[in-house]
């Protein structure tokens, strides 16, 4: 039984915007093809959450964005996001396209590529080919189907052999117009023995409407490499969100990944290391905020498939007023995947007798000579630490925010980016309402 909606675009279309845009024609084909099985697949089964509920039509049209020369044209919200010393490694996307893009002669130089996806295929179209949507496929679900057909503006980055950069690349993603396609994908290649720190934010702000953002992240560690990959959503409560993040992570390989969830409508979100070669290595760190009804659905998934292989997975989720969560934690260790390692922790900390949360600890291991374990809870704030905070002279409110913070802490504490440590608390502070 296949899933009857109406797609956002019909393919005459979809065909004469890749063929302005100077697309190469596979990437047309590709999105074609895509948009065919859109037509075809079902929404993806995701534990525990009805999505087929949620408002999944307001893809809008494709809008192309006016080009900027310095990011003092940009919204003070976007400006605020944009730390300054990353102004000379730097990729904005508004709406349906990207707006400014930076980078330093010293990286450019070394043979970094950073610029926006739509110019990578023309200008690095061997490249891209080999890699995009070889992670995340088209036929996975009419999700996957939809964001490969319709995806826009996004960011390439590539970091050549051997070249170590020093400095964290950001990309900001931003939509203002709820009418405009929003579906940046992000292609991040480490060739063998680099290292990279990439981080990027998405905001939604004055939309003036309904808004479905449909992204994808694929990321490859080459053999040695190290990634670490940081990534802060706020969207406004109108918009819908759907994200899948996955890397593939060859032999020594690692990354690192930092997510942070702090959107205000209802979000899936699915985060996915391949542990494909002998000793890699992935580290994921997940904080969550709810308020009034959001839907809430987050995955960390670890697969092993290589020897002596090893993933961290902490999440950590506030639920508020009247909003759910359920937050799923994955570790399968393949046959062959020998003195593999997987753990895991999940906990819930629910501020009100009318927010929910359900942590899932699954662990799926088809080889004995192996380590894993995991950990979960679901609860509500301990009444016990309030009183004796309390007791101290501190206010209820104080000793709340107080207890909140304890509980965020061993996950915030672990990021070694100061500023988005600090970016993260003043989200936090906004959606807790303090």
């Amino acid at each position: 039984m296949t899933t009857q909606t109406t797609l956002p675009v019909d393919t005459e279309t979809l065909t004469a915007l890749s063929k302005s845009k100077q697309e190469p024609a596979w990437l047309t084909e590709s999105r074609t093809k895509a948009l065919e099985l859109a037509g075809q697949l079902e929404l993806p089964k995701v534990e525990k959450t009805r999505i087929d509920r949620w408002n999944l039509q307001n893809y809008g049209s494709y809008k192309q964005s006016g080009l900027i020369k310095s990011v003092d044209e940009l919204p003070e919200s976007v400006r605020n996001l944009i730390q300054a010393n990353e102004n000379s490694n730097l990729i904005v996307q508004r709406n349906s396209s990207v707006v400014f893009t930076k980078l330093s002669e010293d990286l450019k130089g070394k043979g970094v590529i950073f610029t926006d996806l739509e110019t990578a295929v023309r200008e690095h179209g061997d490249l891209v080919k080999a890699h995009l949507f070889t992670a995340v496929k088209a036929d996975e679900n009419k999700v996957t189907a939809l964001h490969v057909a319709l995806w826009n503006g996004g960011v390439f980055l590539y970091v050549p052999k051997n070249v170590e950069v020093d400095v964290p690349l950001q990309a900001v993603f931003f939509n203002d117009d709820a009418s405009a396609t929003f579906a940046p994908h992000v292609l991040l290649i480490a060739d063998s023995n680099s290292r990279v720190t990439y981080v990027d934010n998405y905001l939604s702000n004055g939309t003036n409407g309904e808004l479905v953002h449909n992204g994808i992240v694929e990321v490859f560690v080459k053999s040695g490499a190290k990634v670490q990959y940081a990534t802060v959503h706020a969207m406004s409560e109108q918009t819908t969100e759907l994200t899948y993040r996955r890397a593939v992570l060859d032999n020594d390989a690692n990354i690192e990944w930092i997510v942070g969830e702090m959107n205000n409508g209802n979000t899936m979100s699915d985060t996915h290391s391949l542990l494909k070669g002998n000793g890699s290595n992935s580290d994921t760190k997940v904080i969550a905020v709810g308020s009034g009804s959001q839907k809430l659905n987050y995955t960390t998934r670890a697969n092993h498939f290589g020897k002596s292989s090893e993933s961290q997975m902490i999440t950590r989720a506030v639920m508020r007023e009247e909003a759910s969560a359920i937050i799923n934690g994955i570790t399968k260790i393949e046959k062959g995947a020998t003195k593999a390692n997987g753990e895991q922790t999940e906990k819930v900390l629910m501020l009100s007798p009318k927010a929910r949360g359900d942590a899932n600890p699954i662990l799926l291991i088809d080889e004995d000579d192996v380590k894993a374990g995991h950990a979960a809870s679901v609860g509500q704030v301990n009444v016990e630490q309030i009183y004796y905070l309390m007791s101290r002279g501190i206010s209820r409110e104080e000793a709340e925010r107080l207890v909140i913070y304890g509980f965020l802490a061993p996950v915030v504490s672990e990021i070694p980016l100061e500023l988005l440590q600090n970016q993260l608390q003043t989200l936090v502070e906004g959606k807790l309402g303090q």
